[in-house]
């Protein structure tokens, strides 16, 4: 996670710290958030991240793994836990037999998300939001749809995952999301994402493509 949140942009829009074996790495607009990805031990970690958000700011929420966070909102003061959700990751590109492949464009995405995934952090137009995959039907309407969005030159970020409701339980939504992961993880290396811990259809679907799953956390000032 750590190296997903650099962006592959070090010393320009992305920043870094570290004291001892604590790092922060603050990443604007990352997923939809300013974020502070952190790791390394409490008492180290505690007093770096205090410094680093009085530099950058409180708008960055400090993400990492859930027991770490925790453990930081007891430490830091004025900070508080805010959720917990899974970050699931890959390194192979799982074999699918799927007819999904990249739109030249993002024609029809916003309504299926508005329709299926209101709540999603990915949206045409957004920052880091670079291209939709999709399954069409037979007059070529999108079905199912997925992202690339805020992915680093050694981790691709699968997002945007979405299936009209009339079409799921078909395997549209693997099929996609199959597609996307092996084309990142052929460009990159490693495909990583997120997912709300309580989903567990989604979390299968994920495990079944070679996902693994760890419990992180966000936190707020």
């Amino acid at each position: 996670m750590i190296i997903w949140s650099g962006q592959g942009d070090l010393g320009r829009s992305v920043r870094a710290w570290y004291d001892g074996d604590a790092v922060a790495v603050a990443s604007p607009e990352l997923s939809k958030r300013d974020r502070l990805s952190v790791r390394g031990p409490i008492d180290q970690l505690a007093p770096l991240v205090e410094q680093v958000l009085a530099e950058v700011g409180t708008s960055f929420r400090p993400f990492g793994d859930e027991q770490v966070i925790r453990e930081l909102a007891e430490r830091v003061p004025g900070m508080t836990f805010a959720a917990a959700f899974g970050w699931m990751d890959t390194t192979d590109a799982p074999a699918q037999t799927t007819t999904a492949a990249w739109l030249d464009g993002d024609t029809g995405v916003e309504e299926l998300l508005a329709e299926a995934a209101p709540g999603s952090y990915a949206w045409p137009g957004r920052p880091g939001v670079l291209r939709w995959a999709a399954a069409t039907g037979e007059a070529g309407e999108l079905l199912s749809i997925a992202a690339d969005a805020w992915s680093a030159p050694e981790v691709g970020f699968l997002a945007g995952v979405a299936t009209r409701p009339s079409v799921r339980g078909q395997g549209l939504s693997r099929q996609v999301c199959g597609f996307v992961t092996a084309e990142l993880v052929k460009r990159h290396g490693r495909t990583g994402l997120m997912v709300d811990r309580d989903n567990a259809a989604a979390i299968s679907v994920y495990r079944k493509l070679g996902y693994t799953y760890r419990d992180v956390a966000a936190a707020h000032v």
